[in-house]
């Protein structure tokens, strides 16, 4: 038997694997997130290590973990918030929950992409607050999602369910990736896309490559009646070039999940007009979550066992 330290409560069932194959599993009661310094001594005498997106595992934490710890299991796709470089110097195992995600936040992308255009945010606080006093035929006039170009920035899992879902609304797609995907409408040139598309969704991960992938340059690129989504990463955007963009009218609309600085939000993002903004929740539902809890502890179970997990990131 191993002792497996879960950082968080997990949805129910989340950590039936662990369970099933007879391991301690040490958590908290009270389920309030680890500080570094606690979490360097809460790894120091388990095997395993369930993780979150907001967990940082540096080499600090690793360390902590000396000859003892095996595995680190990311609840995510994401695993920016491991070193996997350090992990891998120490012979330690990291996996995360890749493809469990992809259609549930396909599902919020295009939820962004509707929002964002038809103005549904905007409507709703106006209603609820009491400014809306009836219909008028000039009020609350969005941009057409049927019919229109959609650029979609990483053709990956998630990227192809969008493009899945854009057909269902008659849209045109094209899309861009670092290699020709083989696929109708690639498009080389990111710039060319941007100036094209009408809605532009981002699916591609963070690396220092993608770091404001969107800043100021590309954001003036767009259309003035352009939408912009982003499901991916934070950072893959520049919060403050967006806010400006948005702010000036540059481009009509934007529809966010994720965030550079989660939770914090830059002020004038908060405050800019149709910016629809959501507490990344692209994968959050019932399933999914359970489904991404459930693949990180079989990948925790699998590499205790001295097997290889099929969702491996640095072994």
């Amino acid at each position: 038997m191993a002792r497996v330290l879960v950082t968080r409560r997990l949805p129910d069932g989340g950590t039936a694997p662990l369970v099933a194959a007879g391991h301690e599993i040490v958590q908290r009661a009270d389920d309030v997130p680890f500080t570094h310094d606690e979490l360097c001594a809460a790894v120091a005498d388990v095997d395993a290590l369930v993780c979150l997106l907001t967990d940082q595992i540096d080499a600090a934490v690793l360390d902590a973990g000396g000859d003892r710890l095996k595995v680190v299991a990311n609840v995510a796709v994401g695993y920016n918030n491991i070193d996997v470089a350090a992990a891998a110097a120490r012979g330690i195992t990291v996996c995360n929950t890749p493809g469990v995600l992809d259609e549930t936040t396909a599902d919020v992308a295009f939820l962004l992409m509707l929002a964002a255009a038809r103005l549904a945010s905007e409507g709703e606080r106006d209603l609820r607050t009491g400014v809306w006093d009836g219909w008028e035929v000039t009020e609350y006039l969005g941009v057409d999602v049927h019919g229109a170009t959609l650029g979609i920035v990483g053709m990956g899992r998630i990227g192809k369910a969008v493009a899945r879902r854009a057909a269902g609304f008659g849209m045109s797609v094209i899309h861009h990736s670092r290699t020709d995907t083989g696929l109708p409408g690639w498009t080389a040139d990111l710039d060319a896309l941007l100036a094209t598309a009408d809605f532009v969704s981002l699916h591609v991960p963070l690396t220092p490559d993608t770091t404001h992938l969107i800043d100021a340059r590309r954001l003036a690129l767009m259309k003035p009646t352009a939408v912009l989504v982003n499901t991916a990463r934070g950072p893959v955007v520049d919060e403050a070039a967006l806010a400006d963009a948005l702010h000036a009218g540059t481009i009509f609309a934007a529809g966010l999940d994720v965030f550079e600085l989660e939770p914090i939000i830059d002020e004038r993002l908060l405050t800019a007009p149709r910016a629809v903004l959501l507490p990344h929740i692209g994968s959050a539902s019932v399933a999914t979550r359970t489904r991404m809890a459930t693949l990180a502890c079989e990948g925790a179970v699998a590499v205790l066992a001295g097997e290889r997990p099929p969702n491996l990131v640095v072994a």
